[in-house]
């Protein structure tokens, strides 16, 4: 599978928690999307499972504090860039 669409867009590769695949049947431990930030890979989630973003971010709008989002092993925020495969 290529890693990038044909915008030049990395597809990256979300896992979801268990607690999110409990709250929206049908997805996926393991998600490939074009994504090239956090932001865009969570907006990605959303356009699949309506709802999914307001579990992730709070109003502000930002990571919920409960919600561990990693990018190659660190902490990520919405604007944490993403590479392909991340």
């Amino acid at each position: 599978m290529s890693n990038a669409t044909a915008d030049s867009v990395p597809l990256v590769v979300a896992r979801l928690p268990g607690v999110l695949i409990d709250l929206f049947p049908g997805a996926p431990r393991r998600v490939e999307l074009p994504a090239s930030t956090t932001k865009e890979m969570i907006d990605g989630l959303d356009a699949r499972w309506p709802g999914m973003r307001d579990r992730i971010c709070d109003s502000r709008p930002a990571i919920r504090r409960h919600m561990n989002v990693f990018v190659d092993g660190e902490r990520a925020t919405l604007e944490t860039r993403l590479a392909p495969g991340t």
